[in-house]
């Protein structure tokens, strides 16, 4: 099966999942379903719970049940994705290719359905069928990397308040660190926690996420310079318009490439002990590096 066919197979069985853990638009108060499905199934990648997943994977080939835990984070995901489009913070109209939540719904309700995903993200992880030990350090990761302490909403504090602040590297690596790469690590941490990793398989998987996350920001603020919205799905120029602090404000296109490339060669190199069973967590890490949305 090739990257393609192996992508569309994982990005429908998270789907799957996803439907059967969130409720359906039709149960009471319809709204706010209605307005997290719209978001959650707005088409997107899946990236955060196949890391996951193919992290299991790679620990134990075996692992089963690991596809709930892994939508944990598409839902806390989306969950950001909806409130950073609200027009207190990045007001922007378009995501996915489609209208952003509060655009369909309103502010108020958008603040909700974002709220209720955060919500139902850790209801999840508490209902898996696996070991306290193993549940509580899952439930520790995830809210440890979406928290305020070099976690998610940590990075986005400082993207904001980096606003039209004159470029800077450390200030860059702080917020970029935290705003993405906290939450793209998560997910491979919790797949290795899942599947009763080794300390020294923890720690290599702990590494590889570091350096996919950093790669993935350095994409992501290289095709905000040079994709067309219809491309990426959402407006695309704004971190200029904005003023935000980001790799090609800081270092340029051309150095901001070979960075990416750099960390996905290390990443790559952290795989060595996982063998074959990391074949697909090394094509991810060219994926990320190589999209163009």
């Amino acid at each position: 099966m090739n990257l393609r066919e192996y992508l569309a197979q994982q990005q429908k069985l998270v789907d799957a999942e996803l439907d059967r853990l969130v409720p359906p638009e039709t149960t009471q108060p319809e709204t706010i379903h209605r307005a997290m499905r719209y978001s959650l199934f707005a088409g997107g990648k899946r990236i955060r719970p196949i890391l996951c997943m193919e992290a299991a994977r790679a620990v134990s080939p075996s692992v089963d049940g690991v596809a709930a835990c892994a939508c944990s984070l598409e839902l806390i995901h989306t969950y950001s994705l909806i409130h950073d489009d609200l027009p207190a913070l990045d007001n922007d109209d378009y995501r996915r290719g489609k209208l952003t939540n509060h655009k369909v719904f309103g502010d108020a309700m958008a603040i909700l359905a974002g709220d209720a995903l955060l919500t139902i993200a850790f209801q999840v992880l508490a209902q898996l069928s696996i070991s306290d030990d193993r549940k509580t350090r899952l439930i520790a990761e995830l809210s440890s990397a979406s928290g305020t302490v070099g976690g998610m909403i940590g990075g986005q504090v400082a993207d904001l308040e980096g606003e039209g602040k004159p470029p800077d590297a450390q200030l860059l690596e702080t917020i970029h660190r935290a705003k993405t790469g906290a939450l793209l690590r998560a997910s491979l941490r919790m797949g290795a926690i899942y599947a009763s990793a080794s300390e020294e398989q923890y720690s290599a998987l702990s590494c590889y996420g570091e350096h996919i996350g950093l790669a993935f920001q350095i994409v992501d603020d290289i095709l905000d310079v040079e994709e067309s919205s219809e491309a990426l799905g959402k407006t695309a120029g704004k971190d200029a318009a904005q003023h935000k602090i980001t790799f090609p404000a800081v270092y340029g296109l051309e150095d901001s490439r070979r960075m990416a490339e750099e960390e996905c060669a290390r990443a790559h190199q952290v795989l060595d002990p996982f063998g074959d069973r990391a074949t697909r967590l090394h094509e991810l890490a060219d994926l990320i590096v190589q999209r163009k949305s």
